[in-house]
């Protein structure tokens, strides 16, 4: 299916509160990981302020609690409302437990938590390289837990924040966890960015027939973000110095968030699925990585390894 020409109207500028603007969202439910942060904020403010209720799915609960706080504080009365839950996907047990105690549909998941680019090599508890273990497999887990939920919203929507950072690297499927070759802390984001991507297209052909759609974007450039917690800032100036990938112009928090908002609530984007989105718009196929700011490799699109993806996570995830 293709997209609205409706949403043309929106681009790299368009912000989240834009996309909504006019949307109605009210009896849906929705959940955002990773939202007492960043544009995961500014995504549940503007699922929130068309309407829909919003769960905040957060490691810091306290840090939830303010933030949704914050939000209602600033959201008109006939918004919906905010909850906080406690989400940590390094940690199997809480996402089990995220899943177990959540009842009737869901409509909108948004997996927008993250890690970025440690520089040094740090491990889930459960032994897996934590970018692929915490971007990748605790949303695979969430999100394949909340399966039943999605399919009886009718019409559900499922969006991954992947990045630019996916021409990094395609996943390594006989080294995920770098256990053999020396540990690097961009192709790590990479693969787990290209995993983001890959597990929308093997959703959205798995779960067409529940009425489910899936799909993957990249936010922006965005500076006043929480994902670059963990990164030496000295190796980030040394990489963009390199010269290794493009990076597009810096993006608002409110701007990062806009494709995001789009994907899980625009009907410009009804039925739309198994795509990768940047600037509110599909991005352009790209066939290298030297010199590009965007656009999508072929490899993470594949739905070869977009199955065999399925099967090793569903494998590595219990």
């Amino acid at each position: 299916m293709s997209v609205s020409q409706n949403a043309g109207v929106f681009g790299a500028t368009t912000t989240a509160a834009e996309v909504v603007d006019g949307v109605d969202l009210h009896g849906r439910r929705a959940v955002v990981t990773g939202a007492s942060s960043g544009i995961g904020v500014e995504t549940a403010r503007a699922l929130a302020s068309a309407g829909a209720d919003v769960t905040l799915a957060v490691r810091d609960t306290a840090a939830g609690d303010r933030t949704a706080a914050r939000l209602a504080a600033g959201l008109p009365p006939e918004s919906g409302r905010l909850t906080v839950s406690r989400l940590d996907l390094a940690d199997r047990s809480t996402v089990a437990a995220f899943v177990a105690g959540w009842q009737g549909p869901l409509h909108i998941l948004v997996n927008n938590a993250g890690v970025m680019a440690p520089p040094e090599i740090t491990r889930t508890p459960d032994g897996h390289e934590q970018q692929f273990g915490v971007n990748h497999l605790g949303h695979f887990a969430l999100t394949t837990g909340l399966h039943r939920a999605l399919a009886a919203a009718d019409g559900a929507r499922v969006v991954s924040v992947s990045s630019t950072g996916h021409l990094l690297s395609p996943v390594v499927f006989d080294d995920l966890d770098y256990r053999f070759r020396p540990y690097d802390p961009w192709t790590s984001y990479g693969q787990s960015k290209t995993a983001n991507i890959l597990f929308a297209v093997a959703a959205a052909e798995r779960w067409a027939d529940d009425g489910i759609t899936a799909n993957a974007l990249m936010p922006g450039n965005i500076g006043d973000t929480n994902l670059a917690r963990h990164m030496d800032m000295q190796q980030v100036a040394a990489f963009i110095a390199s010269g290794e990938i493009a990076l597009p112009p810096e993006k608002t928090v409110e701007q990062g968030a806009a494709t995001s908002v789009l994907l899980a609530a625009s009907p410009a984007v009804a039925g739309v699925s198994g795509r990768y989105f940047e600037d509110c718009a599909e991005a352009r196929p790209v066939t290298r990585r030297a010199g590009e700011a965007g656009g999508v490799a072929p490899y993470a699109l594949d739905r070869d390894n977009a199955a065999r993806l399925w099967s090793v996570s569903e494998a590595l995830a219990g």
